[in-house]
């Protein structure tokens, strides 16, 4: 079956928040006491929404240590992320020729917030390659990885999810994409 249209993940696909934001949630959770090794961080949280991995952490901090994560937690995390990426979010090299190269119709569907995915998009100067195309699991019932995001974005190109090509990084987003029905 051809492609009739490309969905893009944004985070560590179109910029390197994702490599940004990696270390800065680690570290975040090893100062409250829940270190991970990176490559089982990478496979348990990337690609999942903000508010999902402070749930998840909240709930295995609970286990671990017999309390949640602390009140403040969520607002320095945000802050910390925000300081970086104002200084080093860019877009992923090549990635602006790539997509505008793409003659069929795309769209970005993330789990990073509206509003984060639309800053994100505007400050790497990706946002008016996208646009009106850029979606965010908050406009589904759940996040990756269910498929929702990806059939909703489907669903607004005209696309069956079938002739979609997923370009995905994470191991939450690839089996978002993958129980989409989708080519990932």
């Amino acid at each position: 079956m051809d492609i009739a249209a490309i969905i893009f993940d944004c985070d560590g696909v179109l910029v390197n928040s994702e490599a940004l934001g990696v270390e800065v949630e680690r570290r975040a959770l090893a100062r409250v006491g829940l270190e991970y090794e990176y490559h089982e961080f990478l496979t348990r949280f990337t690609g999942l929404a903000d508010a999902d991995l402070v749930e998840s952490a909240d709930t295995e901090r609970r286990k671990r240590l017999g309390a949640g994560l602390p009140a403040d937690f969520v607002q320095a995390l945000n802050d910390e992320k925000q300081r970086l990426f104002s200084t080093a979010l860019k877009a992923i090299d090549g990635v602006i020729a790539l997509v505008e190269s793409i003659a069929i119709p795309k769209a970005v569907a993330s789990s990073a917030t509206s509003a984060e995915l639309i800053d994100k998009l505007r400050f790497t100067g990706l946002h008016h390659l996208f646009e009106p195309h850029i979606y965010s699991t908050e406009l589904v019932e759940a996040g990756k990885p269910a498929p929702d995001i990806y059939f909703f974005a489907a669903g607004k190109l005209r696309c069956v999810p079938a002739q979609c090509l997923v370009i995905e990084d994470s191991v939450n987003g690839v089996r978002a994409g993958v129980a989409a029905g989708m080519t990932v």
